[in-house]
């Protein structure tokens, strides 16, 4: 069986505690994971300000070229697995189809291919040397920054491979990275390492800790900035804390307002793509669509389209559905949608589709899409999330937007109203606002994601010296 090992600041340790991650199709054992107990991260802790000196030995430029390298190696050398090597593998603990897989590693070699683009975008310096002396000028004024903590631990996730370029350009502003992967998505945050090690990097700035929900909350407490990719009850727990940057839900939605709503037709392939992108599993998928009109036949029309939607093999270059890797997760979440359904809230791709929504394809149990036809603003189902193509339409009058949102990480308005425009320029519930025909699946890497990676890592000083100390 294959086996990934606990990396101790790179140097790999298998550990004689072992958890095991299952093929999804055949449920039988697929990978070996060894476990890192809450002693040993916890004393390994102590090591941070070492991995932390020795980035600061390299000059920013430096680790550009190296993530430039590490993003050849990472979508075409063996790091030991083949890169088909490693598609099987995320296909077969997380379910998701081959072409998936693909284009997600597609979206990781993108960002560090472009990593002075990403830099340059997040933190709007006039020069990236400025990241080597913590000092310069900007606009005719001294500017100064330092590290908040000497290492950035992050819990991960298992949905889709693609988060994981959230987290990446940390090398590049010198920060040591702790990981605590998902448990049925090892591979990618391993492979990234080892890519990056590969280009240069040296080995002692990478922690990567298979742990239980207590190790990853060793690894939180632990370092100096946390990321956290979690569900509601994950971000909630960790929300009242500073350091830790959450990624959770997006609730990422759709607005057609005047033109928008009466042309919506024109919209229909941007929202079957920000719904059904990815197989609906990642926080810029659209859960929401709020129209000021035609919103039942916007419903239905987006429904007929979504109903075409199949299983299919994992090998199939047109896959538009994946598999879960838990046939219960897929029947929980199912029974927890119908348990919000009623007069108000309607499935309509149900009904089109006329079968189930949970589906059997060759052993493994699929979500197939919903549309989700809502009357009111105020219901349960009007804003929702689940990991799979799903989506509510809910029709609203032109003067509750925005405010009838809610929290939003990516909204596309389809309207030419300048007034609805301003207000969600000033809505601060909005964390990604698209003006126009843009699907919210499409990221603009030279611009932050979600929070800010830089002002994360670093704060900035008052700062002021005499002119023959400026060098």
């Amino acid at each position: 069986m294959l086996h990934l090992p606990i990396l101790r600041y790179g140097k790999p340790y298998r550990s004689v505690d072992v958890s095991t991650a299952i093929h999804y199709r055949t449920r039988q054992p697929y990978v070996e994971i060894s476990q890192a107990n809450v002693g040993l991260i916890r004393r390994d802790l102590l090591q941070q300000h070492e991995a932390a000196a020795i980035l600061q030995g390299f000059t920013t430029r430096e680790l550009i070229v190296m993530a430039g390298k590490a993003s050849g190696y990472f979508l075409n050398d063996d790091l030991p697995q083949s890169p088909q090597e490693f598609v099987e593998s995320v296909s077969a603990t997380t379910g998701l189809p081959w072409v998936m897989v693909r284009r997600n590693m597609d979206k990781i070699a993108g960002v560090l291919a472009s990593m002075e683009t990403v830099l340059m975008g997040l933190t709007r310096l006039p020069a990236l040397d400025m990241l080597d002396t913590g000092r310069g000028e900007m606009d005719g004024r001294a500017l100064s920054f330092f590290p908040r903590g000497n290492s950035m631990g992050v819990i991960l996730p298992s949905n889709s491979p693609g988060v994981h370029s959230l987290w990446a350009p940390a090398i590049a502003l010198k920060t040591p990275l702790i990981l605590k992967p998902g448990s049925s998505e090892p591979w990618t945050p391993y492979r990234i390492i080892q890519a990056y090690i590969k280009a240069g990097v040296p080995a002692e700035v990478f922690g990567y800790y298979p742990t239980s929900h207590a190790g990853g909350a060793e690894v939180l407490r632990g370092t100096g900035r946390g990321m956290l990719f979690g569900d509601v009850a994950a971000a909630k727990a960790w929300s009242g804390d500073p350091r830790i940057e959450i990624h959770g839900p997006g609730y990422s939605k759709i607005i057609l307002a005047d033109d928008g709503a009466a042309n919506w037709d024109k919209y229909l392939d941007l929202m079957v793509d920000s719904v059904a992108n990815n197989s609906g599993r990642s926080c810029v998928n659209c859960s929401s669509i709020w129209t000021t009109g035609n919103g039942r036949e916007l419903a239905q029309a987006l429904a007929e389209r979504l109903a075409k939607i199949k299983p299919t093999s994992e090998e199939d270059p047109h896959a538009a559905v994946a598999p879960l890797a838990n046939p219960d997760v897929a029947k929980r979440i199912s029974a927890m949608v119908d348990s919000e359904l009623d007069a108000d809230a309607e499935d309509l791709c149900a009904k089109v589709r006329g079968s189930e929504r949970v589906a059997v394809y060759e052993g493994c149990t699929y979500l197939l899409p919903s549309v989700i036809h809502v009357s009111s603003k105020e219901h349960a189902m009007a804003n929702r999330e689940f990991g799979y193509p799903h989506v509510s339409v809910v029709q609203v009058e032109p003067h509750e937007l925005p405010h009838c949102l809610g929290p939003t990480l990516v909204c596309t308005a389809l309207t030419n109203d300048t007034k609805l425009h301003q207000r969600l320029l000033a809505n601060p519930h909005i964390g990604r606002l698209n003006l126009g025909a843009i699907s919210t699946m499409k990221i603009s890497w030279d611009q932050p994601h979600e929070g800010n990676l830089f002002d994360h890592l670093y704060s900035r000083r008052a700062f002021q010296a005499v002119p023959e100390l400026v060098g």
